[in-house]
């Protein structure tokens, strides 16, 4: 997998945990974890994306 395709897998994870958090903050019954684990993927997601983009510039 080149780093261009590697990428684009990353951004569309990313983009479907932002959809997920979105979900669970508009549900009341949602417990802190699942919002916390969210926001903690969505950062190592991030962090990745981040990292291989200052290496291939």
């Amino acid at each position: 997998m080149t780093v261009e395709a590697h990428l684009a897998t990353l951004e569309k994870k990313h983009g479907v945990l932002e959809q997920e958090l979105h979900a669970a903050l508009n549900q009341p019954s949602v417990e802190d974890e699942l919002i916390t684990d969210i926001k903690r993927r969505k950062l190592r997601i991030k962090d990745e994306i981040e990292r291989l983009r200052s290496s291939t510039h």
